[in-house]
């Protein structure tokens, strides 16, 4: 069964075009904490290879590939000429797919932070005109107090991290080991965006992975490692799996 392989990033050359597909040129940088004795994986080149017909759905232009940033999923080869293929890897795209902008991201958390602030300054209005209405009623004091009590409770509980549901720990995504059955498999990639587009509107996975609590192999979650994985996340939610 060939190796799928998953690219993340942007074109770091021109689009080229020939009969029936397109090429460009992506690189990666392999994880920082390889295992001890074993020397850190640096840079690697990639030329991918895209049909004409996939790459036109995606509305990518030859100066934008290079700004925006991609997902590609597709499988290594060795039988492009090398004049072809400049990248030390040749991948043959079966899915590519543009990823959020960050600064649209950076737009839509600016918002929600404008709203937070909005509903605390008018809760500090709640607050300064409270007094008024306990000398109205001065015969019971602390039903007034109440109302502003919760709401304090629910600014202070919405403040707080928030995790998907049965989340057990929260984990660095660089301590989470993949084994190589995953690796080979390739999730669908429609599903993923729907992952990714929800991430993108609550700030946190859909569900958290699953891993051995000691070895930290992952043992059930692929699509939501990739959906980490681009969106950059530092940390993941996990639940364990405990092996007998």
């Amino acid at each position: 069964m060939p190796h799928k392989m998953t690219l993340t990033g942007s074109a770091t050359g021109p689009l080229r075009e020939y009969d029936r597909y397109v090429a460009f040129d992506m690189r990666e940088k392999g994880s920082p904490s390889a295992p001890k004795g074993l020397k850190k994986s640096t840079f690697i080149s990639y030329t991918v290879f895209v049909a004409k017909k996939a790459f036109n759905k995606t509305g990518l232009t030859k100066k934008s590939i290079m700004h925006e940033k991609i997902l590609v999923q597709g499988e290594p080869t060795l039988d492009i000429p090398i004049d072809e293929c400049p990248g030390e890897i040749g991948i043959i795209c079966f899915q590519i797919t543009v990823l959020p902008n960050k600064n649209d991201k950076e737009a839509n958390e600016s918002k929600d932070k404008k709203e937070a602030q909005q509903e605390v300054v008018a809760t500090k209005q709640e607050e300064k005109q409270e007094p008024v209405a306990k000398e109205a009623k001065t015969v019971q004091p602390e039903v007034n107090e109440i109302p502003v009590q919760e709401k304090k409770a629910a600014q202070s509980k919405k403040q707080q991290p928030i995790q998907p549901k049965g989340t057990k720990d929260v984990v660095s995504f660089e301590d989470i080991i993949v084994p190589e059955a995953f690796l080979k498999t390739r999730p669908n990639p429609v599903k993923t965006e729907e992952v990714i587009e929800f991430v993108k509107r609550t700030g946190h996975l859909d569900k958290p992975l699953t891993i051995e609590k000691e070895s930290k192999i992952l043992k059930d979650g692929y699509r939501r490692y990739i959906v980490a994985k681009t969106m950059k996340m530092e940390n993941v939610p996990v639940v364990y799996d405990y092996q007998k």
